[in-house]
């Protein structure tokens, strides 16, 4: 069995094997976050996506960045990445892919500001075979992180996402709300009524076809 501390990491990945990286700098003061899962929210979901030539953004989502990045709220994706812990890519293709997408983004001026990402599964390779990881949502680990980095104000930050895993974390991390979409898997049969069973009067769910109804909603429910 290969120990987590006898692998070696690209950059952005710890020892602990969760990929933390702060692309840009922030001014320190504490604020409210947006969590956003990347497939099937941000970019089209493609089955284990690792390849530069399949990435595709969503519609709307360069908006909701841009809207994002106007507000002074942070932007932070945070994706399971099992596909690493299956040995099906590599953290280079990850990089790759993520760079890709991050310059897309950008040269519609629309900027995130965090990546996070997990590959840790139960059903992974050794040492990424892990049950119930903290990291792995719908464990509320990467926003933690999160939150310790970039000082975020975890009761005020809300996460958008397309599976009622997404949703979880949010609630387990004791976000405000979550938004989960119709993109991606989140038309698959029980992933919305599974979604809103994660709401009560301390978490609030909302739907929406894609990532662009968070353009909408983001300056009513995010308090500056």
């Amino acid at each position: 069995m290969v120990a987590l501390n006898q692998l070696s990491y690209p950059p952005h990945v710890g020892e602990n094997g969760i990929w933390s990286q702060q692309v840009r700098p922030l001014d320190g003061t504490a604020r409210p976050g947006l969590f956003l899962d990347r497939d099937g929210v941000l970019v089209e979901e493609v089955h284990y996506l690792h390849r530069v030539e399949d990435v595709r953004l969503i519609k709307n989502a360069v908006d909701v960045i841009k809207v994002s990045n106007q507000l002074q709220i942070p932007v932070i994706v945070v994706t399971n990445q099992s596909g690493i812990g299956r040995g099906i890519y590599t953290w280079e293709d990850f990089a790759a892919v993520q760079n890709t997408m991050l310059s897309a983004f950008a040269s519609q001026g629309a900027f995130v500001d965090a990546v996070y990402a997990c590959p840790f599964h139960s059903a992974g390779k050794s040492p990424w075979n892990v049950v119930d990881h903290p990291d792995r949502k719908p464990g509320p680990g990467m926003l933690f992180r999160a939150a310790v980095k970039l000082q975020i104000r975890l009761n005020e930050s809300w996460i958008v996402g397309d599976r009622a895993d997404d949703i979880k974390a949010g609630k387990n991390a004791g976000l405000a709300g979550g938004l989960h979409v119709l993109s991606g898997h989140g038309d698959r049969d029980g992933e919305r009524s599974a979604a809103l069973e994660h709401g009560d009067n301390k978490f609030h769910v909302y739907t929406g076809d894609d990532i662009g109804s968070a353009s909408v909603k983001l300056p009513l429910l995010i308090k500056i």
